[in-house]
């Protein structure tokens, strides 16, 4: 399994190790940067909101004309953030570096990504076809970028983190977005209180994301949009209030610029956050099927993945989940998803965490499990069946949603657990033991109780 090598020797050290030649500081470009004053909301030291009066200095334009003239730029660590009023956008070729400590922010009310490439191009209804012109040889490194979600309610006017103020590709959501691109790299980034992704990668091949940490972060991780191919995300921490690493081939239509195969990629040293801060501590593969408006089709696997060295991540997320932003009726994957060659390997948790299978699933391997908490009797490791879940819209049961696919078949072929210990000793028969496979059964009292459940089957085969 995955015996082929994802990225080539001389690729990835390409990607880990590339020169940046002469870095073009800011100081002949000072004369573009700009003041202006706005309101900035944050919370005070009592749980109360105040409204900050903020005069600061802008920075994009300054460092979008040194990015033209010299391809490459660095930003300095100083006391005062750099303000952007709207994304930097690379181009082929280009570098961005900032100090570790460089703290990069947007003002209220822009409501756009920060960084991204230039030539980003949607699919939103059909795939996307074999004859594109890339933006390649990207690099973005350093930082701590801020959209500032001061509160989970709070987002500054800063809410979608799209492509541009007008005319934005439908379905971009990032902080720092990369969409349309190969051999691109994201290494040693902060993303502290944004509201979109901190990372959304899609219609991408040859790629490094190495050192993410996520600070009080409101939604995704690192979210990769399919199609995406031959790349490494590793070195991922932090709290998120969603996926801190999300691959997603099919997806909410709001929330990728183009879908299909997710494949050959390595997600590795993926760290969870501590109890204390409340984060989701997940990991999504979402496959499917798009249909798109003119009746056609599109298969979108995820298949061939590494996931290695992971510690306290709560769920591993493998299952069926309709748009239930939009309606889960008007956007939802037509066929259930498909899984394959799945390799898990070296996973430590010191609280309990869960595999969860509610996907079509041949060939998953899992090897090397470090439990270290106390087991509960009823604890199961992976989960294998249709799941149900009801979301509540208030009061009145009409109005609430079921948030997964129970009505639907779930079957994994050649499953394989092993090496499973519990505080360092051998836990025998971890299959037999650690492993659940239910079907779904309708609640006939619901909606008194929830959920609602299904008639959906649960098959673990050879």
């Amino acid at each position: 399994m995955l015996k082929s090598v994802f990225l080539s020797t001389a690729l990835l050290c390409y990607l880990l190790n590339a020169p940046l030649a002469v870095i073009a500081g800011l100081e002949d470009y000072r004369s573009l940067v700009q003041k202006d004053t706005w309101n900035e909301r944050w919370p005070t030291e009592k749980g109360e909101w105040e409204n900050r009066t903020v005069t600061a200095e802008l920075w994009r334009a300054a460092i979008q004309a040194a990015l033209e003239k010299e391809n490459t730029v660095y930003l300095p660590y100083r006391k005062e953030p750099y303000y952007l009023d709207g994304p930097l956008i690379l181009q082929s070729g280009d570098s961005f570096k900032a100090a570790l400590k460089a703290e990069i922010r947007l003002k209220p009310g822009c409501n756009t990504c920060m960084i991204r490439n230039k030539n980003i191009i949607g699919f939103a209804d059909k795939a996307v076809p074999d004859n594109l012109q890339f933006d390649t040889d990207i690099s973005i490194e350093g930082g701590i970028w801020t959209t500032l979600a001061t509160g989970k309610r709070e987002n500054n006017g800063n809410v979608k983190g799209t492509s541009s103020k007008k005319n934005s590709v439908p379905g971009t959501h990032g902080v720092i977005l990369l969409h349309n691109v190969r051999r691109v790299s994201v290494k040693n980034v902060t993303v502290r209180q944004s509201k979109p992704f901190a990372v959304h990668l899609g219609n991408i091949k040859d790629f490094l994301v190495d050192g993410v940490t996520l600070d009080r972060h409101r939604r995704d991780g690192v979210h990769v949009s399919g199609p995406a191919s031959q790349g490494v995300l590793r070195n991922i921490r932090g709290d998120s209030h969603d996926d801190t690493v999300s691959l997603t081939a099919w997806d909410w239509r709001q929330c990728a610029p183009s879908f299909g195969a997710i494949h050959h990629l390595v997600v590795e040293n993926i760290i969870g956050a501590p109890d204390e801060k409340n984060a989701a501590d997940a990991i999504r593969l979402l496959p499917g099927v798009k249909q798109f408006t003119d009746g056609s089709r599109l298969n979108c696997p995820v298949h061939d993945i590494v996931i290695r060295n992971v510690t306290n991540i709560r769920e591993f997320k493998f299952y069926d989940q309709p748009n239930l932003e939009h309606g889960r009726d008007n956007d939802f994957s037509v066929e259930l998803g498909k899984l394959r060659n799945i390799s898990m390997q070296h996973l430590r948790f010191t609280r309990p965490g869960y595999i969860q299978i509610a996907a079509e699933v041949s060939t998953l391997t899992i090897d090397d499990v470090d439990l270290r908490f106390p087991l509960p009797p009823t604890y199961r490791l992976v989960q294998i069946g249709p799941m149900s879940q009801t979301y509540r819209h208030g009061k009145d049961p009409n109005s609430w949603v079921e948030i997964f696919s129970p009505d639907r078949d779930v079957t994994v072929r050649d499953f394989h657990l092993s090496k499973v210990t519990c505080y360092g000793k051998r836990f025998e028969e971890a299959e037999k033991k650690l492993v659940e496979v239910k079907d779904q059964k309708i609640n006939r009292n619901y909606p008194q109780t929830v959920p609602r459940g299904g008639t959906g089957k649960a098959f673990l085969l050879p």
